[in-house]
């Protein structure tokens, strides 16, 4: 079957999610076209991806990395080079663009996740703080726009597969899986003496370091059950969150009727980008297939609360709404950055975002404005509280 070249823009495409988006790109070229590439400070990379893919356009943080960037590439491609939010917006937005991906690390992801939804852009999301942060603004304008989002994360990519032909209406409830992360058999004590080098290291999944940490401490499945509020529209009553250690069931939905629908498959990010970027078909993946019956058994079991507070303290804010979330996501960034730094132990983490929604108040998503605003408010607080311990 003939397929017309999709063109593509990959916002973060030296990160994790991107460095895989363009491994499966590079597996079907008559199926992909790259039209942008952007990315932040990883100049060496990115020269690199730009030399490999010759995109029309390529957006870096700063007239700094501009610079460099150009000395490192060959005039002769002719890659536009641009910076900063009107660069990234700039590539966010390319009229002949059919998907842009949204893999951009943290915050700083959202303006241009935005811009490309305003422009009725089909989303391959993988920034989850877009939805986190802004997700009724998002959806709103995803409606109005006539913008598609198509979910990049294992949980919410599995979701979405299990509910195309289904009914919302007939959904009992969303049951996203969570390996646990590295500590999971850890007690309280350990946990206090766990460095940064023992949280990257993640026992199914290759992700960069503030996903790692994430995960660690398992506000990465707050951060998800918030994504997936906004994403598939449910109220907070109708989503669960399971530890599920072996990362093969990826997420589940219980019907009205009580059958239980799963996709499963091995821990690989290139099956969820592939299946959002060729939506509604699937690419023949040449990676190792589920063999169900010499893997472990798989369990289940309740996150533990008190051993996890990051998890507790996204679904408080997340049920209180408004710029709650913008706030938590803020002081996490800062929290988990100062835990890499040494700065902060593990446990600090929880900590200093508990200490930064206590100080602060919330108010009803109006505008971006209001979401970063409460974004730079939370990081003031979160850098003076962990200054001051």
């Amino acid at each position: 079957m003939n397929h017309e070249s999709v063109k593509l823009v990959i916002l973060g495409s030296t990160g994790s999610i991107g460095v895989n988006t363009l491994d499966v790109v590079a597996r079907f070229p008559d199926r992909f076209e790259v039209l942008a590439l952007a990315a932040g400070r990883n100049v060496d990379l990115l020269s690199q991806q730009v030399r490999q893919f010759t995109p029309r356009k390529a957006a870096v943080l700063s007239e700094i990395e501009a610079d460099q960037l150009k000395k490192k590439i060959d005039p002769g491609l002719k890659t536009e080079i641009v910076y900063g939010a009107e660069g990234y917006r700039d590539i966010a937005t390319l009229l002949d663009a059919d998907c842009v991906v949204s893999a951009m690390v943290g915050a700083a992801g959202l303006r241009p996740t935005w811009a490309a939804v305003r422009a009725g852009k089909r989303v391959a999301l993988a920034n989850k703080e877009t939805l986190v942060m802004a997700g009724e603004l998002i959806m709103t304008e995803v409606q109005r726009s006539g913008s598609e989002i198509l979910p990049v994360d294992s949980e919410h990519s599995a979701i979405f597969q299990v509910l195309c032909g289904q009914k919302v209406d007939s959904v009992r409830r969303l049951i996203i899986t969570a390996s646990g992360g590295p500590f999971r058999n850890l007690d309280a004590e350990s946990l206090s003496r766990v460095t940064a080098a023992e949280a990257l290291n993640h026992p199914k999944w290759d992700m960069g370091a503030k996903i790692s940490i994430d995960s660690a401490t398992l506000m990465n499945k707050g951060l998800e059950a918030i994504e997936a509020r906004w994403l598939f529209g449910l109220d907070w009553d109708r989503i669960a969150i399971h530890i599920h250690p072996q990362a093969i069931v990826h997420s589940l939905v219980e019907f009205v009727d009580g059958s239980v629908l799963a996709q499963l498959g091995m821990p690989d990010m290139r099956v969820p980008i592939a299946y959002a970027l060729s939506y509604p078909d699937r690419l023949p993946l040449d990676i190792p297939g589920l063999n169900l019956i010499n893997s472990d058994p798989l369990t289940f079991h309740q996150p533990d609360m008190e051993k996890f507070p990051c998890l507790a303290l996204a679904l408080e804010a997340g049920r209180q709404g408004g710029t709650a979330p913008a706030a938590l996501n803020a002081a996490n960034e800062i929290a988990v950055q100062a835990f890499l730094d040494g700065r902060l132990s593990f446990p600090g983490i929880a900590k200093t975002v508990r200490s930064t929604l206590d100080r602060l108040s919330y108010e009803p998503l109006r505008d971006l404005d209001a979401v970063f605003t409460a974004d730079e408010k939370a990081r003031a607080a979160a850098r003076d509280i962990i200054g001051g311990n």
